[in-house]
């Protein structure tokens, strides 16, 4: 009979990344790279300006994951005071926790943590000055349900 895994209470409190959640970068027009990439990749774009890309979490199939793409207005001050084009967004657990680490190991913590409807955000630099975009996004709780008696 083969083990089965089940992510504890324990595990989901560890600060830590478990994937990413969103790749943005600059462009000389947006608008035409979106249009590009809709027309020929098959992008869906999404009212807010970018795409979404769903997938399930392995550990908890019912947890709905989501990648969000999006082309910035190339000099858009959203990733400074990084100098490069690209920021990455980390979903992260516990960013509270993850903070607290960081600092400790003296990371540029860039702003307040900031919680939204759909989740917690903060900015930090690594070590080479690239803007990290840490996100931990609200999970929905099984309901009882859900759970195997």
């Amino acid at each position: 009979m083969g083990e089965q895994t089940n992510t504890s209470a324990d595990d989901r409190i560890t600060p830590k990344v478990t994937g990413i959640g969103g790749i943005f970068f600059f462009a000389e027009n947006p608008q035409e790279v979106k249009k590009w990439y809709e027309e020929n990749l098959g992008f869906a774009l999404n009212p807010w300006g970018g795409a979404s890309f769903e997938s399930r979490d392995l550990e908890n199939p019912k947890e709905i994951n989501t990648l969000e793409w999006t082309p910035f207005e190339k000099g858009s001050e959203y990733f400074a005071p990084s100098k490069k084009e690209f920021m990455i967004n980390y979903r992260v657990q516990n960013i509270e926790g993850m903070v607290e680490e960081l600092k400790a190991k003296g990371v540029t913590i860039l702003d307040d943590i900031a919680s939204y409807d759909y989740g917690k955000f903060v900015h930090i630099l690594d070590k080479e000055g690239n803007k990290i975009e840490l996100w931990e996004p609200v999970y929905s709780e099984p309901s009882s349900s859900d759970e195997k008696e």
